[in-house]
């Protein structure tokens, strides 16, 4: 008989206590949940916006198999499940009245639940993104090395990386994302924006990391004003970053690619990266059992 059971959590400090070893466990494929729940854990509920998060696990004979997370208004982000697992989640958060705006998983996770929830609920599947982990082999530079030299972003550059999170966020078609200038605070304050700069000394690129949790640091976000890539900015912003991760002690570097983009996922892998998983991204739109979030 199966004995699974979705359980909802208080806070982030009862899911850690609960889900902790399990995210622990595969570092790469549960590298969302363990760098937000960090943030969360360090900086409090508010930093990703006003409302609450959520958190649940699935357990099995006391042991969690999966786990899910969201901190409104972004999407749910769940750890893979089974097809059947995957219904059952539809359910359960169905029965507790939950609004899903969308999905973030691996793509067979993504695929699954977003047709369950349609069966019940009627919202229709968008598909908004699909994306592709990958994890840092042997470290490589791109040849030619643009002239240039990186640094670490700092008080100065305040109002630079608020423009350049918005813009990102702009050009990859994001919504919900954090306060602008809260995020370059943040991330000014942490040393997590690697910059790489001209010999005159006007920066051109960004590159951002998360923090060290479980073994892991994620490259994000990668970004160079439109006007000037194809120079190989991106490219070196990113070397400098991951020497930074491995300087740390990071014993996996990881980041994120958009499939849609044969540009960047080109670099990575010409740096060193090599493929983990798909992950799908979701809208879902239509019926729900609670209003949508205008």
């Amino acid at each position: 008989m199966d004995t699974s059971t979705w359980l909802r959590l208080p806070d982030v400090h009862a899911f850690l206590d609960r889900a902790g070893g399990f995210l622990r466990s595969r570092p790469d494929l549960h590298t969302v949940p363990l760098t937000v729940t960090e943030g969360l854990r360090v900086r409090g509920s508010q930093v990703y916006g006003d409302e609450e998060p959520v958190f649940g696990v699935l357990e099995r004979d006391g042991e969690v198999r999966a786990a899910y997370f969201r901190t409104p208004p972004y999407r749910m982000a769940v750890t893979p499940l089974m097809p059947e697992e995957a219904g059952s989640l539809a359910a359960h958060l169905e029965d507790v009245g939950d609004e899903v705006p969308g999905i973030n998983a691996d793509n067979g996770t993504s695929v699954a639940f977003a047709e369950a929830w349609r069966a019940r609920t009627g919202a229709e599947p968008r598909l908004h993104e699909r994306m592709r982990l990958y994890r840092l082999g042997q470290l490589r530079r791109p040849e030619p090395v643009p002239e240039g030299r990186a640094r670490v972003a700092g008080e100065g550059d305040r109002e630079l990386l608020a423009r350049w999170y918005a813009e990102f966020v702009r050009d990859i078609g994001g919504g919900g994302y954090r306060d602008p200038a809260s995020w370059a605070d943040a991330h000014i304050a942490d040393r997590r924006i690697t910059l790489w700069e001209t010999p005159d000394g006007t920066p051109v690129s960004m590159a951002g990391m998360t923090s060290l949790v479980a073994g892991q640091i994620r490259v994000a976000p990668v970004y160079t004003p439109a006007h000037l890539r194809g120079r190989g900015y991106a490219g070196a912003a990113t070397v400098e970053a991951c020497l930074a991760a491995l300087a740390e002690g990071a014993e996996e570097v990881l980041l994120f690619a958009d499939l849609a983009n044969p540009t960047s996922n080109g670099l990575y892998q010409r740096i060193g990266y090599r493929p983990v998983t798909d992950f799908t991204v979701y809208d879902l739109s239509g019926p729900s059992p609670v209003s949508p979030r205008p």
